[in-house]
């Protein structure tokens, strides 16, 4: 016989202790031995999940940190913009000041053209009562001068009185400005009548 096919009695009896065994339902060396490298297999895997656990704590963390520096920086941001729109608010406001002064400045000017106007008139009838004044001097007749001096009180009466329309003007030109659109159309009037 050759020695390939050789009678081993510790094999058949591991084949009947095995087969005894599976029908008694009794684990064998072979399923333990199974067993003990499942185990270790187990243990290799649960190795490698812990370390893979541990590397992903390790990201998470750096990234929340990250997240943490820009949440930071979005909130300077937002801290300049409101600086910034409050500084642009305030801009706005001082514009708006601004814009009602030189409505103002505009009124006055108004204002000021017309007093000029008066003033020349004035100025026109003061030198014709200076000419008037003069001529008066050179009359010798008293009857003359006294229709003169009857007229130059004339003048003075409608001085007053035109002193009195200004002061009328004046005041009427204060509720004037109160209506802005039918105030610009009353002083022009006023200003060419006077």
């Amino acid at each position: 016989m050759s020695k390939d096919k050789m009678y081993d009695p510790y094999q058949g009896f591991k084949q009947i202790s095995e087969m005894w065994a599976g029908i008694m339902n009794i684990p064998t060396k072979k399923d333990v031995a199974n067993v003990a490298t499942l185990s270790i297999q187990a243990e290799g895997k649960i190795d490698i999940l812990e370390e893979q656990m541990l590397k992903i704590q390790e990201n998470l963390g750096a990234l929340n940190k990250d997240n943490l520096v820009l949440i930071q920086e979005m909130v300077k941001m937002v801290k300049q913009i409101q600086v910034e729109f409050q500084k642009t608010a305030h801009e706005v406001t001082e514009l708006k000041r601004m814009k009602h002064d030189f409505q103002e400045l505009r009124k006055d000017l108004v204002d000021i053209k017309i007093i000029q106007v008066n003033l020349r008139d004035v100025r026109q009838e003061l030198e014709e009562i200076k000419e008037a004044q003069k001529k008066i001097m050179k009359m010798n007749n008293l009857n003359e001068q006294k229709t003169i001096y009857s007229d130059i009180e004339e003048v003075k009466l409608n001085l007053n009185q035109l002193a009195e329309i200004k002061n009328e003007i004046a005041s009427i030109k204060g509720l004037v400005v109160k209506d802005s659109s039918k105030g610009k159309t009353k002083e022009k009037e006023l200003v060419t009548t006077v």
